[in-house]
C-alpha cells in the first residue's frame, strides 16, 4: 500500500525542506562485505548468490523505518512493503528489469525470484509491482568494481544497490557494494546503519 504523508508529521521533515528540491539529492556509501559465509552457502547448490544477496539486502532493509518512506514528485509517500528489483539479461540479449516481492522466509522469497526472473527472461518484458517500495539492484559481474556511483535522472529517488564480481580468497570472499539513497529518506548515519545490518545478515 502507498499513501502520501505529511512531510511535517514525520522524522524528516527537516530532511525534506532541506533536500526534495536539491538538483542532486542522492548520496553513495560503498563498503567492503565479507561473504565468505554466503558464498558457502550458495555452494550448497540450493540457492542461487545472486538471490541470496538480495533476499538479506530486503532483510536488512525491512527493519528500518527509513526504507518504508520515499520522495516522489516533490512528495512524500509512505509504503507497508517492500520489493527488490533485480535485472535480468533476457533471451533476446537485452536486459529487463523484475520486481521480486520481500518476504522474511527466505524459501518464499527464492520461489518467487525464480518464477519471476524466468518469466522475464522469457518475455523480455519488465515485471513491475505497483504498492512497493523497490529497492533497486545491479550485479555487474563482468569484472571486480570498486565502487559504483549511479546517475540520478529526476525520475527515481528509490535506494539503491549495486556490486561487481565477487572477490575469492583462499579462506574469505569479499564483495565491496555501492549504496545510493535519496537525502530527504535517511542521512548518512542510518545508512551506515543498513550496511551494517547488512554486513550481519549476509554473515549468517
Amino acid at each position: 500500500m502507498r499513501q502520501e504523508v505529511d512531510p511535517r508529521q514525520t522524522n524528516r521533515s527537516q530532511a525534506f525542506e532541506l533536500w526534495i528540491n536539491s538538483p542532486m539529492p542522492m548520496v553513495t556509501l560503498t563498503k567492503t562485505l565479507d561473504v565468505t559465509r554466503l558464498r558457502k552457502r550458495a555452494k550448497r547448490g540450493k540457492f542461487k548468490l545472486n538471490m541470496l544477496l538480495c533476499w538479506s539486502i530486503g532483510k536488512a532493509a525491512c527493519e528500518m523505518e527509513e526504507f518504508y518512506v520515499v520522495p516522489e514528485d516533490g512528495k512524500l509517500f509512505q509504503y507497508d512493503l517492500l520489493a527488490i528489483n533485480v535485472i535480468v539479461k533476457n533471451k533476446n540479449g537485452g536486459i529487463s528489469t523484475c520486481d521480486v516481492p520481500f518476504h522474511e522466509s527466505i524459501e518464499q522469497f527464492d520461489y518467487d525470484y525464480r518464477i519471476l526472473t524466468a518469466q522475464v527472461y522469457e518475455s523480455c518484458e519488465d515485471y513491475s509491482l505497483d504498492g512497493y517500495m523497490i529497492i533497486g539492484t545491479s550485479a555487474l559481474v563482468e569484472t571486480e568494481l570498486d565502487s559504483i556511483v549511479n546517475q540520478y535522472s529526476g525520475r527515481f529517488s528509490n535506494p539503491f544497490l549495486a556490486w561487481g564480481k565477487l572477490r575469492k580468497g583462499f579462506f574469505k570472499s569479499t564483495l565491496p557494494i555501492s549504496f545510493q539513497f535519496h537525502h530527504v529518506q535517511m542521512d548518512g548515519a542510518e545508512a551506515s546503519a543498513f550496511l551494517e545490518r547488512l554486513q550481519l545478515e549476509v554473515a549468517q
